[in-house]
Order: C-alpha cells, then structure tokens, then sequence
C-alpha cells in the first residue's frame, strides 16, 4: 500500500515536444535545458530519455552537471550561469562541461586556467535584460581574447538572453534582437567577413513566436515539458503535449450543510449543502499553497473545485456536481485535460515555479 499522490513522466509527450522544436528548427541545434531538477521532472531521467536526441545539455550550475554524470549521462552539458570559482575550470575540461562567460571575471579564470585541454565557451551579451552578461562594448576584447588562447575552442558561440518574447505585444524582444545584431556586426568587422560567428537567441518562447531567432542553437525549456511560455498561444504552442501528469485520490468524503466551513482559518464556507472530498495532496508535496479556492482538479473527466485553503498534506474539493464521486477516484492536479499554466494563475504565479516546487515525496513514474 502507498499513498496516492505521485507524477506521471510521459517519455512520448517529451519526445514530441522536442521534435515539435525541431520542426520549427531543423537547421538549429536544439539544446535541453533540465536545470532545477528538469523543471521539477527529475533531471536525470529526462536527460536519459533525450539524450539519444539532443547534441547538448543545459543547467544552471557546475553541481547539476555533475548529478547528470553521476547518472550516466555523457552528452556535453552548458553551464548557463557559467562558473562560481576559477576551480571550476578545471572540473568543467574534465568532464566535458561548456562554460558560459558573462563578465571579465569568468573570462579571467577562463584565460589563466591551468588546464590540460581546452573548453569550450559561450559568450553571452547584455542586449536589455539586465541581469547577467557583457555590455556589448566589451564583447570585442573579450571575445577576441577567450579566442586566441589556447584553453578555449575557436567556435565560442555568441549568445543573448530574452526578458520579453512571452509577451506577444511587446517591442522588447526586437529591441534587444537589434542590439544583438549591432554586436555580432562590431565583432564580425574586428574579424573579418570570412569568420564564421555562431550564435544562440531562442529559449522557448522565442523559438515559438520569433523565427528570426531560431539560429546555430536554441535553448528548449518549458515548452521542452509541454506547457507554453507564451501570453498567446499560437499553433506551435497548442501542439505541445504536458510531460507531467500530477495525480492523487479521494481519501475521505463527507457532507458539509450550507453556512459551515472547511479547513483552516475557516477560509470557505458553504453557500448550499456541499459534498466536499479530501485528495491526499498539499504544500508538502509541491501543490502550491496559494492555489484559492475554485481552482480546477479534475476527477473523472469533470471540474472540481478547491474549497478552503491548501494544507501540508491534503486539500478539499467540491464534488457536489460530480456523478458517481467515491472514495479511492482518481483526481489529477494538473496535466494534459488540465494545464499547469492555469493552476498557476490561480495561485498567482507562473507554471515555471508550480512545476520546480514539486517535492520529493512526491514520486515520479515512468510512463510510455
């Protein structure tokens, strides 16, 4: 016997997504990005399932890279907050991570290391969002100098990252493609035209929703899981498949009488005589506490709503309209009748986080 909460990991909808990028893409090499335990889908056992598929991999840091070889995987992995310590180098040579470069001090540790084979390096460049990169009257030098040194690979790749390509009615993504495309033109001037520059733009949404971006690499995140980036879908994004099925079961039901409440704080109350089932899920297990009442689960193929708040471990829902309701059904939290996406507006956040949150006695099963 075992409690019924768990997560449903569908190797054929992640297969499809990726192929949906390729598509879109074919020309590219498409990268996963399975940072954040693969975006709450269990990083090694997402890269085992694409590794035949992809060229590279991409997470955030030097101790995700590890778990991946720790688990067998052995395709080249990026590290996209590039690296914490000038050590760090050295690990990166010798197990066959690239490193992302966004400011001189990681260039610095780059250039002085003591390594015995070069890395290889992705450059990335400040065009509007703000937070990591070089300001393009940098990239020259540096680039120019992690070029002629003999601890990097000559084919650096030139890349930007995208505040707004979510937002279908936003000037930003083209503003920041504009500066991009200003820096890549200096540096092309300073090598000469014969100098091939590759380059990485799209993550998700703009591959998605910008063709003028999809160039050598992309960068697959969320949608890689089946869920959209963008504010407005469009028919790329519609043909995504959710990997992630979140379930659980009805434990215990009972009538509650119009004018009395359920939960903590006594935050519901019952506007008619309610049915009202509680699901062995909660905060606990990566159900977002914010989620109010309302919010959708779906048992049987039909709507419930949440009644009263989120606790550690279970919720409880109104199944007063469903047909046939008993203990021991089925209620999926989010998946492909239900996206993550809408759960999160009724959590006030974002798919991203719901999905990353999902805890670790919550088990992930394998599925076709």
């Amino acid at each position: 016997m075992a409690r019924p909460t768990k997560a449903l990991i569908s190797k054929s909808a992640l297969r499809h997504n990726y192929k949906v990028a390729q598509s879109l893409a074919p020309d590219s090499n498409n990268l996963a990005v399975i940072k954040a335990n693969a975006y709450g889908h269990g990083a090694v056992v997402i890269a085992s399932i694409l590794e035949p598929l992809v060229p590279a991999f991409g997470v955030a840091c030097i101790e995700e890279a590890i778990e991946l070889r720790q688990g067998g995987i052995s395709k080249p992995i990026l590290l996209l907050e590039g690296i914490f310590s000038s050590d760090e180098v050295e690990i990166a040579v010798a197990n066959n991570f690239w490193i992302m470069v966004d400011n001189s001090q990681q260039a610095n540790w780059v250039l002085n290391a003591k390594i015995s084979a070069p890395v290889k390096v992705w450059l990335k460049v400040d065009t509007g969002m703000h937070r990591l990169g070089l300001q393009p009257n940098q990239v020259n030098d540096i680039y120019l100098s992690l070029r002629a040194s003999e601890n990097v690979y000559d084919d650096i790749i030139l890349t930007t990252h995208f505040s707004s390509a979510d937002e279908h009615a936003s000037s930003a993504t083209s503003n920041q493609i504009a500066v991009f495309n200003q820096t890549k033109l200096q540096l092309q001037n300073c090598l000469g035209k014969n100098d091939v520059i590759p380059c990485s733009l799209a993550n998700s949404a703009a591959l998605l929703a910008f063709p003028e971006t999809r160039l050598n690499w992309n960068r697959l995140g969320f949608m890689l899981y089946g869920n959209s980036p963008l504010d407005q879908d469009n028919e790329a994004s519609k043909s995504l498949m959710p990997v992630m099925s979140l379930k659980s079961a009805i434990i215990s039901i009972r009538e509650v009488s119009a004018g009395q409440s359920v939960g903590y704080n006594q935050s519901w109350t019952a506007t008619r005589n309610t049915k009202i089932a509680t699901v062995a899920i909660g905060y606990g297990d990566g159900y977002p506490r914010s989620a109010k009442s309302g919010t959708p689960t779906l048992i049987n193929g039909q709507r419930a709503p949440l009644a009263g708040r989120v606790s550690m471990d279970m919720i409880t829902i109104d199944v007063t309209d469903i047909v046939d309701v008993k203990l021991g059904d089925d209620v999926i939290l989010w998946g492909a009748e239900l996206p993550v996406n809408e759960i999160a507006e009724f959590s006030d956040t974002i798919g991203y986080e719901v999905l990353t949150r999902l805890s670790s006695r919550t088990p992930s099963i394998l599925i076709d």
